[in-house]
Formats: structure tokens, sequence, C-alpha cells
């Protein structure tokens, strides 16, 4: 639809373009025949009218370029991250309303041109203005008779033995007489002096300063060098570990506020890490195609998964027992891994573009997969068997998580919606909306009352499951948030690409740094 009205816009510059060069070739015309004097008969300025057709074709150019993005807009069918990632256009808002305010401007213009009184005549004459330009050289004869008077110049001498006689006798003074006179036609020169004065009446500018700077985000050399696109947070609470385009997982200290080590790292951009469910080791995943499940104490490899001509790990999930995994990858591959035996239990295809989200159900019988066109496969573990596949979303899903009764589902997208679906016949039963970019992490609390939500437009919010109210809101002010949690006290966190890690109060209000990242 964006493009769609970026080429209406851009014919429309095109042809008001037209209309203002159009306006110029008479113009011209009409100065070539009258040469200087032609400045006098025209007074519409063939500049302006060039200026305002050259700004309409760039205009035009720029937005059937595609050059100037409205609200930011994440393309179907391309990934946000990776070796064909795209991320979100920044969008040049400012930019986009002075081209899209131009074609007001240049319209009203060529409507006041056309019934203005100074609108050139067929004939190259003026119409109706044409008096006052006449007027204006009549006052030329009449100006001899001023200049007439500048003779009185040369009794210039007189006032000169009038500047001595003043002291010496009255009867001289009829002599000084006619040299006020004179003093007069001195003064009419002297109309040039009311210019000074206006240009020293103008009061000096007002200039505003810039507001104060924020302050530095703080820095520690052992954080993320890149955006922090994944967080999970340990059974019993005191550990966090996070994943990072920068290609490493880390595992940190809640209580004490530090980096406990670097888990392992990828040969390229870091996806997901999970806990497994033994609570000694974590599966983590990138996109150089491998699951790599690694000891908790001190980052071992213990077992290395290859997805092979799959292509990357977009996404994991583990079953709630710990012997499955499924796994999303940017070919369109859905993988169903036997962690126990350490096989490839099934390679389910159907999507046609990369796969941007997975989730299993509690009970470890089905998983859901979602893709970056928005389509949603609902899938049975054990058999492979597609169960169900329907166009969840306008746009990508980037955030998928069951509720605990297993028959709820919900998914964010692009398309800036969080919708909850109802598994056994995939209606929507429910809409969260509030999102000004694409919903890109969800995550239930573990009483299932409340969704959390991270999302491009920079926040994330807290969302009543019953109600489908927007409980708080948390803005980074600092990009895109790309990971959510909680914390075992019920706070919330959240990673992004600021590459900090942080802390906010369930109830809403600021955030604090609780990790941050490695100075830039």
């Amino acid at each position: 639809m964006n493009r769609l009205a970026d080429r209406v816009l851009a014919l429309v510059l095109a042809v008001l373009a037209a209309a203002c060069l159009a306006q110029v070739y008479p113009l011209i015309e009409i100065l070539a025949g009258r040469g200087l004097a032609g400045l006098d008969a025209v007074t519409p300025r063939p500049a302006a009218y060039s200026a305002a057709a050259l700004a309409c074709l760039i205009g035009a150019l720029l937005f059937l370029a595609g050059q100037l993005p409205g609200r930011p807009e994440h393309a179907a069918g391309v990934p946000l991250f990776g070796r064909d990632a795209e991320l979100e256009p920044a969008g040049r808002p400012r930019l986009r309303r002075t081209f899209l305010v131009l074609p007001v401007v240049v319209l009203l213009a060529l409507l006041g041109d056309g019934f203005g009184s100074w609108r050139p005549h067929e004939g190259g004459e003026q119409v109706a203005s044409a008096p006052p330009m006449e007027s204006a050289p009549k006052p030329e004869p009449p100006e001899p008779s001023p200049v007439a008077p500048t003779p009185p110049l040369p009794p210039a001498p007189p006032p000169e033995q009038a500047a001595t006689p003043p002291a010496a006798a009255n009867p001289p003074a009829l002599p000084v007489q006619p040299a006020p006179p004179v003093a007069a036609p001195a003064v009419p020169p002297t109309p040039a002096a009311p210019i000074p004065p206006e240009v020293a009446v103008i009061p000096p500018p007002t200039v505003a300063p810039l507001p104060p700077s924020p302050p530095a985000a703080p820095t520690q050399p052992d954080g993320h060098r890149d955006a922090v696109v994944w967080l999970a947070v340990a059974p019993d609470g005191r550990s966090i570990m996070s994943a990072s385009t920068d290609h490493t997982i880390k595992l940190w200290d809640i209580s004490g506020k530090h980096l406990m080590r670097n888990l392992g790292v990828h040969k390229d951009m870091a996806r997901t890490a999970l806990y497994m469910p033994d609570g000694i080791s974590a599966l983590t995943a990138g996109d150089d195609g491998e699951i790599v499940q690694r000891k908790l104490s001190d980052g071992a490899v213990l077992h290395v998964f290859q997805s092979g001509q799959n292509g990357g790990v977009n996404k994991l999930a583990i079953s709630p027992d710990g012997r499955r995994a499924v796994s999303g990858h940017d070919t369109g591959n859905v993988i169903i891994w036997d962690l126990v035996n350490g096989a490839v239990l099934h390679v389910l295809t159907g999507h046609d573009w990369s796969i941007s989200a997975v989730a299993v159900s509690p009970d470890g019988k089905q998983a859901l997969s979602g893709s970056i066109d928005g389509t949603l496969k609902l899938w049975d573990i054990e058999s492979g068997k597609q169960l169900r596949s329907w166009h969840g979303h306008e746009q990508g899903t980037y955030g998928a998580v069951f509720t605990a009764d297993g028959h709820h589902l919900i998914t964010g997208s692009g398309d800036l919606t969080i919708k909850v679906w109802d598994v056994d016949s995939g209606r929507e039963v429910k809409r969260f909306e509030g999102h000004e970019g694409t919903v890109y992490a969800l995550v239930l609390s573990a009483d299932g009352k409340r969704l959390l939500s991270g999302s491009l437009d920079g926040t994330a919010r807290l969302w009543d499951m019953a109600s489908g109210n927007q409980i708080a809101m948390f803005d980074s002010q600092s990009g895109p948030i790309y990971a959510v949690a909680f914390a075992a006290d019920g706070t919330v966190l959240t990673g992004g690409s600021d590459r900090t890690i942080r802390d906010w109060p369930a109830a809403g209000g600021d955030g604090v740094v609780l990790f941050a990242g490695a100075p830039g």
C-alpha cells in the first residue's frame, strides 16, 4: 500500500513539475523579446517556477525510488537478521512531510498565478497591472523639476559666508535667508538616511539553545558489543542467559550484577539461548546453522547439532521434558531434533519463506512455526504431520508462545498486532493493539495472567491476558527491543539494539541498566 501511495505521489509531483516548466517557457520568451525592459513588464519570476519544477521532479524521483518511507514498516519476505537481513527502514518523516506539502504549495502558486493581477496576457503583455507599470515612468517627467532646484547648490558659497556672519551682525541675516532654502535641497538628498535607522531598528534575534544532550549510556568492558536479541532466566531465577548478534552467549549473575562467564561463541550471529530442564546445560543456536548443547558451569560443548543445507537457525524451542527441540531455519524448513539420541527426528517443509517464530506446546506434543510472510503452521511433533496451516498475519510472525493450558496460542507480528488463537479451531479469539513497530518478542508470566511484548518501536508493553488491556509501557528511548523476559521477582527484563540488559518495575516507570554493553 505504501508503495502504491508513493507512486501516486510521484505522478502528481511529475505533473506539477511539467506545469511549472510550462509557465517558465512563455516568461522566458517575454524576457528574451524585451531584454532588460522585460523585467519591468513581467513580474512573475521564472527562477521561482524553475526551482519549483526542480523540487517537484526531485520529490517524484525520491517517491518513485522508495526513498521517502513513512511509518517504519518491515517488508514481508525480508528477515530482520542474518546475511540477507534488512532492518526496518528508519523512515524520513520530516523529508516526506516536506514533499507531501510541496504539491499543495505549488498547486496554490499556479492557481494564484492563473488568477492574479500579474498573469501574462496571451500576447505577452500585462493585464490589469499595465497601468501601474505605466504610472511608474510618469513620475519621471516631473522629477526634472525637483532636479532643477539643484542649481541652488552653486549658492553654496553664501552658506560659507553665513557660517561666519551669524556672529557678525543682524543685517547680513537677509542674505542668510536664501541659505536655508539651499539647506533644504541638501536635506532631500538624505532620504537614504532613513535606511540605516531601519536597519538599526531591527531587534537582535533570539537564538534558542540546544537541549542538553542526554547522559551517555553506561558501558562495561565485558558487555555485549552488538544487539541483545535473546534473554532467558534460569529456573531458579539466579542467572540470565543472553544471545547477541556479536556471536556471543553470556551468563549473568542477577543478584551480584556481574558477568559469570562467556558461555560460548558462534561462528555467526547468535540467536537463541535456552536453559535445559536438567539445570546443568543450555542449548544455543545461531546463523551458523549449529545448535550447541553446553555445560552451564564452564561452557564446555556437550554436543553439536548441524542443520546442514537447511540454513541458519533463526529460532529454537525445547519441549518441557527436554527430549525434543524444534528449530526454524532461514530456508523455510522446520527441524525436530531428538536431543536424547542426538538425531534428527523430522525435517518439515511447507513454508515458502524464512522461519521467524517457533513454539512448543506445554505437553510437548505440538509445535508451531511462523514465517516472515505471516503464515502459521501447527505440527504434530512425533509424527511430523502438519495439523493446520493458516495466514495469521499480514506480515511476519516474530513471537509465539502457548498458554499454560495448551488450548491457546499467542503470536506477534510486523503488522503491529498481537493475536490470541484457539488452537483447536485456528480461530482468532483476541487481539492486542498499541505497538507502533514490529512485535518481535513475547513471553507469558509464570501464572499466565500477564503477557510481555517487545517491539521494534523501542518499547516493551505489559498486557492483562483476561481483559486485553495494556498495564504498563516501558520505553527504552534507545532503539528497538528484541528480547523480553520476566525476572523471578516479577520485574521486566529487556534487551535491544543499545547492547544493554535493562530491569523495569512491573508497575511501570523508569528502568535501570542491569548489564551495560561494551564501549563503542
